[in-house]
């Protein structure tokens, strides 16, 4: 059971770092230094969305409910520009706005990815 679990986590963090791959080509503004910094990014973005995520989404609640969930988006972007706080030089990003755009798109990415994986292990 516990090695199921660590290659499912292992593949979202792969999964993750392609995506970060794929934003970092589409924006000059989204800089990743390699798919080493990509899986370390991803590693450290986990870890984030594990125990930071859930702290900013309870202090947000009322907003976040007065928004109708659309401020996870915002909660998301600060999850994304702290993880490349964290990680220094290798991974910047210039900007609230190239992480919100960068956010979203690593979300539908990551979405997808993890659908076109899952089709291929049932098969």
């Amino acid at each position: 059971m516990f090695g199921r679990m660590f290659i499912s986590w292992f593949i979202s963090i792969f999964l993750y770092a392609v995506a970060l791959i794929a934003v970092a080509q589409l924006f000059e503004g989204f800089y990743i230094e390699n798919f080493q910094t990509a899986l370390l990014a991803s590693i450290v973005l986990s870890i984030l969305n594990a125990f930071v995520r859930p702290l900013l989404i309870i202090f947000t609640l009322p907003l976040t409910i007065f928004t109708f969930g659309f401020f996870i988006l915002v909660i998301n972007t600060i999850t994304l520009l702290l993880g490349a706080k964290v990680m220094g030089s290798a991974f910047e990003i210039d900007g609230f706005l190239i992480a919100f755009i960068a956010s979203i798109i690593i979300s539908l990415l990551n979405t997808f990815l993890h659908r076109l994986v899952g089709d291929i292990k049932r098969a």
